[in-house]
């Protein structure tokens, strides 16, 4: 009788032959078994958590622990209701005003038109995100660019949404609200006359088109509203976290030794508020828990951040070129960190 026991290696094949298992086949049949998936990912934190436990909770009831914890999360609820509305009311104005309506309403002359754009950014709320291609669409419509460049940097930095979360971040130091617009308006006016004064064309490359053409309109609102709130959402955490730590971990001697130098404490905060590239609706909350700091100190972080930071730079590179982006950008922060001072010593 034939032995009805199965092959050792393989199986058969389609003609009854045996067709053996390779090394590799063996070896990818092993690695895929090892695979490390999500849901045990999670089971593995969760089994650590559990382990350690007791350690964790003691670190959590630590007093610094606390502390940073309630910065943290002061600092983000306060900011998160401004930050939303200023991303809706600037995805609703870059995706359904065109931009030949800014065409329309500037002077043709472009030392008149510089100083009427930086004002409009007084009354169309844009996060520094929406600016960017919103200038880019200006500058394409034939805006003139000096124009077109103070929108850019006044828009995000005195529109209704920010000088209300100012105001609301700086209960009792109102006059940080006209600072902060005076100084802002200040220097997009600026940037605006020193690029029509010394700007070259080849170092403008204006974008070929506009990122919300060929989507509907719905589409390209709800697109921006999730691309602004993530970005702007992660960039707040770290700023908030950032704050949390200079609060309760940094040593205050440090702070003290930064805080009272003016001109250190100036350029301490201009240079944070660059690393931070915190949305422009929520900076002042940030700015406001920097007790430690001078209001000078704190309107340079204002005035810089929503002009110059990280992810504005890319953003600029990668709208205008970076020919652009590395002429531009550090004009803007060096005349920002002068124009805050002098008014921060006038005004504050």
């Amino acid at each position: 009788m034939a032995s009805t026991k199965p092959p050792p290696h393989g199986t058969a094949g389609p003609h009854g032959g045996r067709e053996e298992k390779t090394y590799g086949e063996e070896e990818t049949h092993d690695e895929a078994s090892h695979h490390l998936t999500s849901p045990l990912l999670l089971t593995l934190v969760l089994l650590t958590a559990v382990m350690f436990q007791d350690p964790v909770r003691s670190a959590l009831a630590a007093p610094v622990t606390q502390s940073w914890m309630t910065v943290f999360v002061a600092v983000v609820l306060q900011a998160l209701p401004f930050l939303v509305l200023g991303v809706l009311l600037s995805a609703a104005i870059a995706v359904f005003v065109p931009p030949s309506f800014f065409a329309r309403a500037l002077p043709r002359r472009p030392a008149l038109a510089v100083p009427v754009a930086g004002a409009a950014g007084a009354v169309l709320p844009g996060c520094e995100c929406a600016s960017v291609p919103v200038a880019g669409a200006l500058v394409r419509r034939g805006v003139t660019p000096a124009a077109a460049l103070a929108f850019l940097l006044s828009a995000p930095a005195i529109n209704p949404v920010v000088l209300t979360a100012t105001a609301v971040a700086f209960p009792g130091d109102p006059e940080m609200v006209l600072a902060r617009f005076v100084a802002s308006l200040l220097v997009a006016c600026a940037m605006g006359w020193l690029w029509q004064r010394l700007g070259r064309t080849d170092w403008l490359r204006p974008p070929s088109r506009s990122p919300y053409e060929g989507q509907g309109r719905g589409a390209a609102f709800w697109g921006s509203v999730r691309h602004d709130v993530t970005h702007a959402g992660g960039y707040l955490v770290v700023g908030a976290m950032a704050a949390a730590t200079l609060k309760a971990v940094v040593p205050a001697e440090w702070l003290r030794a930064a805080a009272g130098s003016p001109v250190l404490s100036v350029l301490a905060l201009a240079a944070l508020a660059v690393l931070l590239s915190i949305c422009s609706e929520a900076d002042a909350f940030v700015a406001a828990s920097l007790t430690q700091f001078s209001l000078t100190a704190r309107l340079a972080f204002l005035v810089v951040g929503p002009m110059v930071d990280l992810k504005l730079f890319a953003l600029q590179a990668g709208t205008f070129g970076r020919a652009f982006a590395l002429r531009f950008a550090p004009a803007t922060f060096a005349l920002a960190v002068v124009v805050s001072a002098l008014t921060g010593a006038v005004l504050l």
